[in-house]
């Protein structure tokens, strides 16, 4: 990709009408470049949601720019962003989103059926093995752990290959063990795969595996490290809550 993963120009997003108008985004200019994981901090109310759902085009910004994968989607009718997300970007929450009724590997092959497409065994096979779930290929949700689910919810995401990954929390249901599994995969898509990654999370230790953190506080961007370490990531967040 020649360009970057994610791009906001100016954006600001607020809730409400005139008097009670209250923005969740003041302003915000964030770029992504490909190929990397950018990890969004900040206190509760800062605003880190409303940026990673205004960079998916999952809200509506109230003025500024989004550039998502070299499209500027600000304007974008829903027909556009429902194709773009199926084929262009993928999600990963904290609470998984997969369907109880479904095998781990129909949850992972129903992205590319809701777009007409028909996903060839071997390739949803081979997903779940990247993800070490080839045993589990036919187990549904309630027979997985919480971090097989998260795995399932990753292999889901990685089937149509998209350009950007949007993670909000994707260790946040997890214990300790299972969370280092799911950022190794999420590392590896970045590294192996060129794919890019916009996170929220609220813990140190998970942002220090990324790329690049921003700093967000009261709906503006306050603050940025590039290559984190866990111990700096902490400093900085501590300071933004005091």
């Amino acid at each position: 990709m020649s360009y970057p993963a994610v791009e906001l120009r100016q954006v600001t997003r607020r809730y409400g009408a005139k008097d009670t108008a209250v923005a969740a985004l003041d302003d915000v200019s964030l770029t992504c470049p490909a190929g990397t994981w950018t990890a969004i901090m900040g206190p509760s109310g800062s605003g880190k949601s409303t940026l990673l759902h205004c960079a998916a085009g999952l809200d509506q910004v109230t003025s500024g720019r989004v550039v998502l994968a070299g499209r500027d989607i600000t304007t974008a009718p829903d027909g556009v962003l429902t194709e773009l997300r199926r084929r262009s970007i993928g999600f990963v929450f904290q609470n998984f989103n997969l369907i109880g009724s479904l095998t781990a590997e129909q949850n992972v092959a129903f992205p590319l059926k809701l777009a007409g497409i028909r996903a060839p065994r071997t390739d949803v096979r081979g997903v779940l093995r990247s993800v070490g779930l080839a045993d589990r290929a036919a187990h549904r949700p309630r027979e997985l752990s919480g971090g097989q689910q998260q795995r399932v919810a990753i292999a889901r995401a990685m089937i149509s290959r998209p350009a950007v990954l949007f993670a909000d929390e994707p260790t946040g249901a997890l214990d300790s063990h299972s969370a280092k599994v799911v950022l190794k995969l999420l590392r590896d898509m970045v590294r192996d795969n060129g794919q890019s990654i916009l996170m929220v999370t609220h813990d140190p230790a998970v942002a220090a595996s990324a790329d690049a953190v921003v700093f967000l506080a009261d709906g503006r961007l306050v603050d940025r490290l590039d290559a984190p370490a866990t111990h700096e990531v902490a400093a900085r967040l501590a300071r933004l809550e005091s």
